[in-house]
């Protein structure tokens, strides 16, 4: 790591808002990176009207509406800013500019990323033509939580699927098009033994109930409400089904056959979850057809050389490990607040 020369400890404010369908992961490598950061500068979590709880054993100030959040870091002065909230603005993030030295984003698409020190995109595989130097796109941004790591490379010691063959069906804390029961109904007409586990987020805000009685008129299926282990519950699976966005590099660590299903237009538009990652993707899943839904779930189960050569492709991206260069990273901008005319990217910094 970059050593942080100033015996005073600098202060580093992290704000996360959930945005996009994203689910928790934000707020699980918040905590992850707060660990890190903490071991050589101060942490403070910003809490907003939209903002997951913050991580215990951290300072934490709560806001209100968003819009206090500039009235909030003039009172902070932080050294900096990790901000995780969605795409944003540039008029704000200007404001922002004349208040805090540096500023992180973590995958934003909106034009204050443009006004940002860095922006590290990890749902974004390919970088368009003149997109500025301070953005970096790469999926080995991505931080895998410990738990997530325990079952790395699971689906190379996976047995070829049962005769009672396990589906895990989960579209994260929100499920905001009830993909659970789309998806549910459309494989209640599967005609073969299949094990069936429904994962409900914690901000589910459908009727349960109707997919609690859908799940009893068919053998061997559950629907699982929180609190429940996502990863082990995860390594049991041959076959996985869920949204775009951050799911799918979880799935990815671990090495297991999936099919991805759109939630909305933002994550039909990003770029990793393909076949040539090791993903059928379907689209939208507010579209999806019931045979396309079917066949998918049927060819890694009946076809172990589409199951291995999946698998394959999912762990030959090497995924999880991007904790130290996003620490580098923070770690950098706190040494190196200065805005020079030409930003240094990340690769320049790290080489």
């Amino acid at each position: 790591m970059i050593p942080i020369e100033n015996q005073k400890k600098k202060n580093v404010a992290i704000y996360i808002n959930r945005s996009d369908g994203k689910g928790s992961y934000p707020a699980t490598r918040a905590a992850l990176l707060a660990k890190e950061i903490a071991k050589k500068a101060n942490v403070i979590f910003i809490f907003g009207e939209n903002s997951p709880s913050p991580p215990q054993n951290f300072k934490s100030i709560e806001i209100g509406k968003n819009s206090n959040l500039l009235q909030t870091l003039a009172l902070l002065q932080p050294n900096l800013l990790i901000r995780d909230t969605g795409n944003t603005i540039a008029e704000e993030v200007d404001k922002i500019r004349e208040i805090v030295p540096s500023i992180l984003h973590f995958d934003d698409f909106g034009d204050g990323g443009l006004k940002a020190d860095f922006v590290l995109q990890t749902l974004q595989e390919d970088m368009s033509e003149g997109y500025p130097d301070h953005y970096t796109v790469d999926r080995k941004l991505f931080i895998a939580d410990p738990s997530l790591l325990a079952y790395a490379k699971q689906g190379l010691q996976k047995p070829q699927p049962s005769s009672l063959p396990h589906l895990v069906i989960s579209f994260g804390e929100e499920d905001e098009g009830n993909l659970s029961y789309r998806a549910l109904r459309h494989v209640s007409q599967l005609q073969i033994p299949l094990r069936v586990t429904i994962l409900i987020g914690e901000r589910y805000s459908h009727d349960i109930s109707t997919l609690q009685m859908m799940a009893l008129g068919r053998r061997n299926t559950t629907v699982k409400k929180p609190p429940y282990d996502v990863q082990d519950i995860y390594s049991t699976a041959d076959v996985i089904l869920c949204s775009s966005s951050y799911m799918p590099y979880e799935v990815a660590v671990m090495g297991i056959p999936c099919i991805v299903l759109a939630q909305n237009d933002f994550e039909l538009g990003l770029a990793f979850p393909t076949d040539k990652h090791g993903f059928a993707h379907l689209g939208l899943g507010r579209k999806v057809k019931q045979s396309n839904l079917l066949n998918a779930i049927m060819e890694p189960l009946l076809h172990e050389s589409l199951r291995k050569r999946t698998i394959q492709r999912q762990l030959a991206l090497n995924l999880g490990d991007g904790l130290d260069k996003v620490v580098e990273t923070i770690f950098y901008s706190l040494e190196h607040p200065e805005r020079a005319t030409s930003k240094k990217t990340m690769s320049d910094m790290l080489h």
